[in-house]
């Protein structure tokens, strides 16, 4: 099966304490919330507003997709929190790129990106068969910098001033990982 056969038929991942399921439509209300959460989008460098109509029509998009795979996380009891997503394939080089969003500054510090991140990772090497996986952290968020490298990642380079926040130049940490990097 090929890498966007792989994507398309995105699985359902299991974790101790997580179940990672295909985002979709049925995430809307989840997704709306968590674009209102105004520390996940300085964290992740988001700006803008969305409509729920523009929202709706991304998540729309999502089930089958052939060059990503987007999971929305949920915990034992039905909650969501979070997305983790595989996206910019490179299928000539079989790379991809990684992101997180977790929603409620609640969720974080928990373990839950690096259990969500744990699982996309192994499944991205092992079952789709990509050699790399790579992304970058705003430096102002040295708690995921820790949370990639738990997962495996490394930093390998950082580009300086990539994002203007609130008036002050931001860098970006790049991180990266590769299929045969060694797996904590």
């Amino acid at each position: 099966m090929s890498i966007s056969e792989m994507l398309a038929a995105q699985p359902v991942l299991r974790t101790p304490r997580l179940t990672l399921v295909q985002l979709g439509p049925d995430f809307l209300d989840d997704t709306m919330a968590a674009l209102a959460d105004t520390d996940a989008m300085r964290l992740t460098g988001t700006r803008g507003e969305f409509t729920r109509e523009q929202v709706l029509a991304h998540l729309s998009r999502l089930p089958g997709a052939d060059d990503r795979a987007d999971f929305a996380i949920v915990d034992d009891g039905g909650r969501y929190l979070g997305e983790v997503v595989l996206n910019d394939l490179d299928d000539d080089n079989l790379a991809m790129n990684y992101r997180i969003a977790l929603t409620g500054v609640e969720m974080r510090g928990q373990g839950y990106g690096t259990e969500a991140g744990r699982a996309v990772v192994d499944w991205g090497f092992d079952a789709v068969g990509l050699h790399r996986i790579s992304l970058d952290v705003y430096s102002f968020n040295p708690g995921a910098q820790r949370s990639y490298e738990k997962i495996g990642f490394q930093v390998e380079g950082r580009a300086r001033h990539t994002l203007l926040w609130d008036g002050e130049w931001v860098d970006s940490v790049l991180m990266g990982m590769l299929a045969e990097d060694p797996r904590p």
